[in-house]
């Protein structure tokens, strides 16, 4: 059996202490109106963020890796909050969309995406996708990588973000992607792009997330604005009225230090498809086994996950030609 180790759980604790650190933010997204008319921040519900959060990185979901007990599990506590929220499967009456792709060595993984959609009022039939990966690494060593940050972090923001889509309808579709597979090959993106369930060419976006929980400088970058500079005036606009320091980067010049292909973006650069991808820079828990919940800065996760849903927001009302 795994190694357990004892750390914090969520618990009605942990939500005051989350909620203590997060409250101001929620404040600031709730009150005023910004100039010329233009709505406040998206309030996204800081409570269910957390406790999403510490659900999904638990140690009964055994570090989520790809075709594994603990992903299932993890597949099912998503299953039922996807269902919770309201949003309808993207085709038919099925969240869940298997996949059978090649491995880096060659050999057959079978993974399950989880794929949900935000009807548009005034276009549906175009889209932006918004996604993050739920799968981790698993358990290496009888140690269980909880994956706090990457990206139990990503994925719980997604939720957040489509909870407020359902109660604010966006004029294009969003599709709600969770990618399985992100660590052994971007596979569930890649399985996304190659047998779309819409056409290529009616996705505006891919707004990917991966890792927002957590930067001592109290940095997130978005990028893709040096290879699609069309969204430049979306992300400067943004930037304006984020309540985290916002930085466009990690896109250009190849090498870890581009980030062009490090995540699920990478399916859709690849496919040509204009992308965005907001994260922060490696912390010393990246792919570690203290990669913990608690861990995690409240305050700052939550600002991220507005942060994006303010980006999709004006993604969603003037789209770049």
């Amino acid at each position: 059996m795994p190694t357990l180790r004892f750390r914090l759980t969520f618990s009605a604790a942990a939500l005051l202490l989350a909620g203590a650190a997060v409250g101001p933010c929620v404040a600031t997204a709730q009150s005023g109106q910004r100039s010329q008319g233009t709505s406040a921040l998206p309030a996204l519900d800081s409570a269910q963020l957390i406790r999403d959060l510490y659900n999904l990185a638990a140690d009964s979901m055994e570090g989520r890796r790809i075709g594994t007990p603990g992903g299932e599990r993890a597949r099912t506590y998503l299953l039922a909050r996807l269902k919770a929220i309201g949003n309808p499967p993207l085709q038919g009456s099925d969240f869940a969309v298997p996949f059978t792709t090649q491995g880096r060595g060659g050999n057959a993984i079978a993974g399950t995406n989880l794929v949900a959609v935000v009807k548009g009022t005034r276009t549906p039939d175009r889209y932006i996708v918004l996604s993050a990966h739920y799968d981790h690494v698993g358990v290496r060593n009888e140690q269980i990588y909880p994956g706090a940050d990457d990206n139990a972090s990503g994925t719980t923001a997604v939720l957040a973000i489509a909870a407020w889509l359902m109660a604010h309808p966006p004029a294009h579709s969003v599709i709600i992607a969770l990618w399985d597979g992100e660590e052994t090959g971007l596979l569930g993106s890649r399985a996304f792009v190659a047998s779309p369930p819409v056409p290529l060419e009616k996705i505006i976006a891919n707004v990917n997330l991966d890792m927002v929980g957590r930067n001592e400088k109290g940095e997130l970058y978005a990028a893709g604005t040096t290879p699609n500079p069309q969204f430049k005036p979306l992300l400067d606009a943004t930037i304006k009225v984020s309540e985290v320091t916002l930085k466009a980067g990690h896109d250009s010049g190849g090498g870890h230090e581009d980030w062009t292909t490090q995540s699920d973006q990478g399916s859709f650069n690849a496919k040509k498809i204009p992308w965005i991808y907001f994260g922060v820079e490696d912390h010393p828990d990246y792919h570690k086994p203290t990669d913990f919940p608690n861990r995690i800065e409240p305050g700052f996760f939550f600002r991220s996950a507005t942060t994006v849903a303010e980006f999709v927001r004006r993604l969603d009302v003037a789209p770049p030609k």
